[in-house]
């Protein structure tokens, strides 16, 4: 026994002195890649943490925006039931959102709350000691770095190290990719733009000549699970759909058919969408729709080319082309007409065609669904959509298959950013590679040249020398170009978008108002959830705009009426109703809901007159900028409430120039009395009164309107010091009042027993 230890005693000693022999060899340009790599990767993670400065006051971190919220509360329903419980044996219904029926919850997307239920779980079996919310808050800045290792991978294909490295530096900084995966932004964005990068390389990858069966196939899977994680992660897995579909279609028209593209092809889109079809919100009707009919008609198209090519006779090969063709005409037009083939969703043909969404108040009405102007395009780019332009020129010019993928990315995606603000988020990865080859494609020369020791070119009077001062001076230019838009933006007042889109704190940290307060976060939504929380019930029934369903339910533990599923159309005209209507007509209206409370959220602006006295003004932060389109959403369902018998022809409104006219020499909204008889005037107007009695302030409008049928209950804001708001919020006093809906008085007035 003792031999035997001191035998392997001197075999560990041996070993080590053998592993210290050891020497890693690397080269000075790995070196430097894999630091340069490593630093991008650390600038991604660190300034999407920014906005933790203003969550530490809280003591955890909260989510941003309102859809995180609903991703949150599916996430802790998987964390606290199991992976599936959402979807069966008996699916959850969310009862405490759109009351009264429910929100089916099994008809959500899997990828993102998934994947954080899983990663919670590991994390917490290794010891992270994070609540839940904190864990969720910080996924999509580690999806979006792994995002910006993915297109490093991604352009290192395309053009090489240096493509890569830049591309993962843009996207690392592109303003709008920052402002969907900062802290808080728990989204689907966040896994969407992962698993689009994912596919992207994969699939590229699959169907290289030179690639080994082997190896295809391998990719080609990952492509497909990667397809699978889209389609059950994001909303906008049709734009990658159909993306790779043209692609494909492309290569057909450019003759660059191989078989292994249509295997490839086959194993990618039958494993992602045979994966989707698990999932409740699509099942096998999603084979139906019509994206997906696409899919199958090109998988036929490639396998008529493969039989064309084996195909020796000219006679087959026309009987076979007019046979396959015809099949495929009449298989599509019979689906259509018996009704088997389901239509896009109303949101996603507005992004084909932006001029529908007009006819669409309830889409037109959420800010991040408008068209896109160029200067919102330029004001995002900054100068470096020049490179975005060169490198569209340089891939046009050498038109590889990956280069081919790269420019219909780079166009389609560029034509949905301008028609929808959000999908902005889509173009910011197609940006960063070809502004990368941009960059690189014009440094290219100027770098030859530097190399070089001299350089003669033929002129009329002779041979002429072109010296290195002329590279270092383009060089010096294209570097002083990219400081203008990530450095130093003269457009913004010298603060690149970048930073200050990241050094934003999240939206209810920030009082929902478009600011960042110096040091404490914003109270008065913080506040307002609490109270609620704390005082009422989570079967309490409040009715708010559908802006705020989210966080009155996952914040405030009470029931809400609706939020931004907008699953019921009818139920947010109903609630634009209740708010535009009389007091009478809304209780009428909230009674069908069993609506307890409403809450309502107006802002104030401070100012100085002529004279200097300090004066309160309208904001427009709040409801009060919000009450044209529950003005418009309900007046869109004019003729169903003449029908139900709420209104008349006289009565009946169809948008906000039925309570008023908006003042052009003022600059201000001038209320009829029709206006100021509604609910939401009413609201508005007394706590605006209750907050300018609080602090002796003018407000120059008329005096503010109690409302007879709704008690005050609580008033977050209405004791704010207008200097600490003049210092701390840029002169904006939110106010979020909650009112008591007043049953008693109402049945006693009316006669309702």
């Amino acid at each position: 026994m003792a031999a035997n230890g001191v035998l392997s005693k001197e075999r560990l000693v041996s070993g080590l002195r053998s592993l210290s022999k050891l020497r890693i060899k690397a080269s000075h340009r790995s070196i430097l890649l894999i630091s340069a790599l490593a630093l991008i990767l650390f600038i991604a993670f660190t300034i999407r943490l920014l906005p933790m400065r203003w969550e530490i006051p809280n003591g955890a971190s909260l989510l941003s925006e309102f859809d995180p919220y609903y991703q949150f509360s599916l996430t802790r329903y998987m964390v606290q039931n199991g992976l599936f419980s959402p979807y069966g044996p008996t699916p959850w219904v969310n009862t405490q959102s759109w009351y009264p029926q429910g929100l089916d919850m099994s008809y959500s997307l899997p990828s993102l709350p998934m994947t954080t239920a899983v990663l919670y779980q590991v994390a917490s079996a290794f010891g992270l000691n994070l609540d839940l919310m904190t864990f969720s808050a910080m996924m999509p800045i580690f999806l979006a770095t792994l995002s910006c290792l993915l297109i490093f991978f991604i352009g290192k294909d395309i053009g090489g190290k240096a493509v890569g490295l830049f591309a993962a530096f843009l996207l690392a900084l592109s303003p709008s990719f920052i402002a969907r995966t900062s802290l808080g932004f728990f989204d689907t964005e966040s896994i969407g733009i992962f698993a689009l990068l994912l596919f992207i390389y994969t699939f590229l990858r699959a169907i290289e000549k030179t690639r080994p069966i082997p190896s295809m196939l391998k990719y080609s899977v990952v492509a497909g699970g990667a397809l699978a994680l889209f389609i059950c992660g994001w909303g906008a897995s049709y734009f990658m759909i159909g993306l790779a579909l043209l692609f494909v279609l492309t290569l057909i028209l450019l003759k660059r058919y191989s078989r292994r593209l249509l295997f490839s092809y086959s194993l990618t889109f039958g494993l992602g969408i045979f994966l989707a079809t698990f999932i409740p919100r699509f099942s096998t009707t999603y084979l139906l729709t019509a994206p997906v009919l696409a899919v199958a008609g090109v998988f036929v198209l490639l396998c008529l080319v493969e039989v064309l090519r084996v195909s020796k006779s000219a006679r087959t090969r026309r009987l076979v082309v007019v046979v396959s063709l015809a099949v495929m005409l009449v298989g599509f037009v019979a689906l259509w007409q018996l009704g088997y083939m389901q239509d896009i969703a109303g949101k996603f043909i507005t992004v084909l065609n932006p001029l529908f969404r007009s006819l669409q108040p309830l889409i037109e009405s959420v800010a991040e669904h408008r068209i896109t102007a160029w200067g919102s395009i330029y004001y995002e780019l900054g100068i470096g959509i020049l490179f975005f332009l060169a490198g569209l020129y340089l891939v046009l010019k050498n038109p590889t298959n990956r280069n081919v993928f790269l420019l219909l990315f780079g166009i389609t995606s560029l034509y949905f950013a301008g028609s929808m603000v959000r999908l902005l988020n889509i173009l910011a990865p197609a940006y960063s590679l070809l502004a990368a080859i941009g960059i690189l494609g014009m440094l290219k020369p100027f770098y030859t040249l530097l190399r070089t020791p001299e350089v003669s070119m033929k002129s009329k009077r002779g041979l002429k020398r072109v010296g290195k001062e002329y590279s270092i001076i383009a060089v010096l230019i294209i570097f002083l170009l990219l400081m203008t838009t990530l450095v130093f933006s003269p457009q913004n007042g010298g603060v690149p978008r970048v930073y200050g889109q990241a050094y934003s704190p999240i939206t209810i940290s920030a009082g929902s108002l478009p600011i960042v307060p110096p040091n404490e976060p914003v109270r008065e939504w913080i506040n307002m959830l609490i109270w609620t929380r704390d005082n009422l019930q989570a079967t309490t029934i409040v009715s708010s705009w559908w802006d705020y369903g989210y966080w009155l339910t996952n914040g405030g533990n009470v029931t809400s009426l609706a939020d931004n599923a907008t699953i019921n159309a009818t139920q947010i005209e109903n609630i634009g109703f209740s708010f535009m209507a009389n007091e009478t007509l809304s209780l009428e209206m909230l009674e069908r809901y069993d609506a307890e409370y409403v809450l309502v959220f107006t802002t104030l602006g401070i100012s100085t007159d002529s004279s200097g006295q300090y004066v309160a003004y309208d904001a427009g932060f709040g409801d009060e900028g919000k009450w044209m389109w529950m003005a418009r959403i309900s007046g869109n369902a004019a003729d169903r409430f003449i029908e139900e018998g709420l209104l008349d022809e006289e009565t009946a409104w169809t948008d906000e120039s039925d309570f008023g006219s908006y003042n052009n020499e003022t600059g201000t909204w001038e209320w009829n009395e029709v206006g100021m008889n509604t609910t939401i005037y009413k609201m508005m107007s007394w706590a605006k009164e209750r907050w300018t009695n609080e602090t002796g302030f003018v407000y120059p409008d008329r005096p503010g309107i109690e409302p007879e049928y709704f008690k005050e209950v609580f008033f977050s804001g209405v004791e704010l010091d207008p200097f600490y708001a003049a210092e701390n919020y840029f002169g904006i006093v939110p106010l979020v009042s909650l009112w008591e809906i007043d049953w008693e008085k109402y049945y006693s007035d009316t006669q309702i027993e």
